[in-house]
């Protein structure tokens, strides 16, 4: 924080006022997991909201909440049916550990989600942030909260140095986030800071002149909030190869279930190779014989951290002379007829659809 600013009672009770006000006159209301709040249907738009821009969520939201409308319903459903569920939405360790954390709550909380912050922090998936976002939205306990719209809104304001990658960032916002969290109201104002800091306090061109407190902000005061937050470092990303192989049978496409951890964790995904080479001795692994091969369109996939550029090729098979497949358990030969229940890759999903234009399905 700018060593000339000091937070006192007077200032932290206007600055709550002022965007409380503007809750009442522009917060936002009437989102799905607004109307009939608990801690469960608040909880899992905290998590689909991460990373997410709310009118993606919105849909997502809604399908999963009509499918899981309890903590017991999403701890007793199977996994693939939770992650077909986030296909689509990315991140999909959000997913996993909403299953997760589901489960424990059935188990140890009686299927009640836990009302003390540090159980709630305790849980797979859940931060300091996200836990007091639950908790102070659905039962308007006293908790700040710091998710990346209220960190650049509050970075702005007092010119905090730093950037979201950073601990010594967010360790600098927490003590600002908890002086100015009002007791009286604090549903209205956590819920009116995230909406500041998406509508009005935006990355880029924020629109400083509708904002409630811009009278008392630094960087707009000083032209500087393209300077705030400060710009992670960029870094080259690298880019990775992999050849994607769907071995095809009549109308079927054999894919397979990726490991709980790491990219697509959980999720059905077609066969990598590292080399074309390797085509025939897989299909033999897998009691397959190749009639035709098929180049499908290359694509890069962006991640996080780095591209991937995917190369499918479908092969139509024939089932060897034994008449059986030897697939491993997480195999699974996926109808291209049939209504999708399992989790799906994004690249997957990419790569589904111009097969069964090609086959038109």
């Amino acid at each position: 924080m700018n060593q000339s600013t000091k937070i006192t009672n007077t200032s932290a009770q206007y600055f709550s006022d002022n965007i409380l006000s503007w809750f009442h006159q522009q917060g936002r209301k009437h989102l799905p997991w607004q109307q009939n709040k608990t801690p469960y249907r608040v909880w899992i738009s905290e998590i689909m909201l991460q990373q997410t821009q709310v009118a993606t969520v919105i849909p997502y939201y809604q399908r999963f909440m009509a499918s899981f409308p309890t903590i017991n319903d999403l701890a007793n459903a199977d996994e693939d049916n939770v992650l077909h569920h986030w296909t689509g939405l990315g991140y999909y360790a959000r997913a996993r550990n909403l299953h997760k954390a589901a489960k424990i709550i059935r188990d140890q909380y009686q299927g009640q989600f836990p009302q003390d912050i540090e159980q709630v922090v305790a849980l797979p998936g859940i931060g300091r942030s996200t836990a007091g976002a639950i908790l102070s939205l659905s039962l308007k306990q006293h908790h700040a909260i710091l998710d990346g719209n209220v960190k650049r809104v509050l970075a702005r304001y007092y010119l905090v140095e730093g950037h979201n990658a950073q601990a010594k960032f967010e360790k600098a916002l927490w003590p600002i986030a908890e002086q100015l969290t009002p007791k009286e109201e604090v549903e209205n104002y956590n819920q009116a800071m995230m909406d500041i800091g998406a509508m009005v306090c935006t990355r880029t061109k924020p629109l400083c002149e509708q904002c409630p407190v811009n009278d008392g902000c630094l960087a707009y005061a000083g032209n500087e909030q393209a300077n705030f937050p400060q710009k992670k470092p960029k870094k080259t990303t690298p880019v990775k190869q992999t050849i994607m192989l769907i071995p095809r049978v009549e109308n079927q496409v054999l894919m397979e279930k990726r490991p709980p951890a790491g990219i697509w964790g959980g999720l059905y995904c077609f066969l990598e190779l590292a080399d074309k080479n390797a085509i025939n001795e897989t299909l033999t692994d897998l009691g397959l014989t190749l009639e035709k091969t098929t180049q499908l369109t290359e694509f890069r996939h962006t991640f996080s951290h780095f591209h991937l550029d995917i190369e499918p090729i479908l092969v139509d098979c024939a089932i060897s002379a034994n008449n059986l497949v030897n697939e491993p358990a997480d195999f699974n030969w996926y109808k291209l007829d049939d209504i999708n229940t399992v989790g799906l890759a994004a690249s997957s999903c990419k790569i589904l659809d111009e097969i069964k234009q090609l086959v038109r399905l």
